[in-house]
């Protein structure tokens, strides 16, 4: 495209097309090809725009067929926020005071399942893959919550993927905080009860080594249950349960104010007036 036919396309269109997001920033949805000559002219005029209107946040979605495009937004002032498999996300800051845009997602959520059977038997696995592998140290499953999963959720299906028993969610009985993790990302870890429902063990084949139920007594005199605290807090929940009854917190369905989205809130129900 000719020096010309730059400035016409900037003269029809004049700035980026954005919609206003919640905090009064815009956010630029590139879809459609645009030649880095046209793309630059136009993100210039933007800002001076979003400027005059006292826009405070910019953020552009550049999908990944766009990728051309990221050093010329970088060179205009504006830095990677955060990545997904098929666009990258840049953010720049328009006031002259404090940037206050929210840092990208700081945590991993991952569950441990506790599954134990009317025989005291629990259930547990030894990995293929990671840091366990080739210890020979029997743990209770374990996994990392696919994006838009509930706790409860993963739980069942981490059990079911790792060893084929079908299960259902009791509660969450504790949690674990944890920092400087996968690229230094903190890890929340929610330390699950559930039922089994079915008995027959069906291992994964990529990444469990072996699979079985154990009697509790033998899960608990592996030195590892013995030394090291995390085992030995499983070990310890799994008697309170066993003895005491231990509640943990259950999910309750809420709403929200804005919209009729449901999430959950997890908590102890015993006792309480709803």
């Amino acid at each position: 495209m000719g020096q010309n036919g730059v400035e016409d396309e900037v003269r029809k269109f004049r700035v980026l097309p954005a919609c206003d997001d919640e905090h009064g920033g815009v956010i630029v949805d590139m879809k459609e090809p645009m030649g880095p000559s046209v793309f630059q002219a136009m993100l210039k005029a933007s800002l001076s725009q979003w400027k005059l209107e006292g826009k405070k946040g910019a953020w552009i979605k550049l999908p990944i067929e766009l990728a051309n495009l990221v050093e010329i937004a970088v060179k205009e002032g504006f830095w990677y926020h955060h990545a997904e498999p098929r666009y990258l996300m840049l953010a720049y800051w328009i006031p002259e005071t404090k940037i206050a845009i929210p840092a990208n997602a700081t945590h991993q959520v991952r569950i441990g399942a506790i599954v134990m059977n009317d025989k005291r038997e629990l259930l547990v696995v030894q990995e293929k893959v990671g840091k366990f592998q080739g210890t020979g140290i029997w743990k209770i499953p374990t996994g990392i919550l696919e994006e838009g999963e509930d706790i409860f959720a993963g739980a069942t299906r981490e059990v079911k993927e790792e060893t084929g028993i079908n299960t259902e969610f009791v509660d969450v009985i504790a949690f674990r905080h944890l920092h400087k993790c996968f690229f230094d990302k903190s890890d929340l870890c929610f330390l699950c009860m559930l039922q089994p429902v079915s008995f027959d063990i069906h291992k994964q084949d990529s990444e469990i080594e072996e699979a079985q139920w154990m009697p509790f007594e033998e899960y608990a005199d592996q030195p590892v249950v013995q030394n090291h605290c995390i085992f030995k807090h499983v070990k310890n929940i799994c008697l309170a349960k066993i003895k005491k009854g231990h509640a943990g917190w259950t999910p309750l369905p809420i709403t929200s104010l804005f919209d009729e989205q449901i999430s959950y809130l997890y908590m102890k129900q015993e006792g309480l007036k709803l």
